[in-house]
């Protein structure tokens, strides 16, 4: 079986953040105690990534939309750009120099699959508003996204998705023969995860924010500093570890940067 025949897999790095470590990992060790109150803040790198489909049916599937050019400006009226400056984002990081790179344009993806709608996600979603592709999104996310009024809401921006069409899940769901989107809320109301069967490879499951990063997984897994449901949170990790296990599958986390310098990433280095 030759490549062609084979489901494509590309890990695409779409800029750097930084931030405050408490953010992504309630970590009791790293705590100010009675003891030692003015313990150090760690201020840590929070790599972002696009992962980009080629399936051997012809249909290209693009996973979440990483985060903009003009972080500083949009991000600005939510103060969330001093927690999560996009500091560290070279020209060929940014999602529309990842598209040139791929030599696609947005009408040429089928699908359009948001992990969930959180500004370092969704970001550059509207790529898509005039393209003839299928966004999807997780029905509870999408009713989130739209119940509040004005600018934002956390990390939803609402200009992010307004005016964009999306189509939705209810249950988990195989979009494409060996690609299933896996329903794990906690994060937001509707965080999905995406499940990938490889040929060669084996299993690969990109759990987006549901995991952070792999001390987020555990055992025992961590819960991060923005969680919306914990209980639902921690039901999904389960979730993922039985997947995993049952699998023996490579979870791929949503911001962990040793682990995306250990993947293959960019243009050319897929996995099958």
């Amino acid at each position: 079986m030759s490549d062609n025949d084979k489901i494509k897999v590309t890990i695409l790095p779409t800029g750097t953040m930084h931030a405050d470590l408490t953010w992504l990992l309630i970590d009791p060790s790293r705590m100010a105690t009675q003891q030692q109150p003015g313990k150090q803040r760690d201020w840590v790198e929070v790599p972002t990534h696009v992962v980009y489909i080629e399936h051997p049916n012809g249909q290209k599937l693009m996973w979440d939309a990483g985060v903009p050019r003009d972080w500083e400006t949009r991000w600005a009226p939510s103060g969330l750009g001093q927690f999560f400056p996009v500091d560290a984002a070279t020209e060929d990081d940014w999602l529309d120099s990842r598209l040139k790179q791929l030599r696609i344009e947005p009408n040429d993806i089928d699908y359009l699959v948001l992990s969930h709608l959180h500004l370092d996600h969704a970001a550059n979603a509207k790529f898509w508003e005039k393209a003839d592709t299928t966004i999807i999104v997780d029905e509870a996310e999408k009713a989130g996204a739209f119940s509040f009024d004005g600018h934002s809401k956390g990390a939803h921006i609402k200009s992010d998705y307004d005016t964009l069409e999306l189509d939705t899940i209810a249950e988990d769901t195989e979009l494409l023969p060996g690609v299933t989107l896996l329903r794990t809320p906690g994060h937001t109301w509707g965080t999905m995860s995406l499940q990938v069967d490889l040929a060669d490879s084996g299993t690969m499951i990109f759990a987006s924010d549901s995991l952070y990063l792999k001390e987020s997984y555990g055992p025992p897994p961590i819960a991060a500093g923005i969680v919306y449901d914990t209980v639902a949170w921690f039901n999904s990790v389960d979730k993922i570890r039985a997947i995993q296990e049952r699998t023996d599958a490579t979870v791929i986390f949503g911001h962990d940067a040793n682990q995306i310098r250990e993947l293959r990433t960019g243009p050319g280095n897929y996995y099958t």
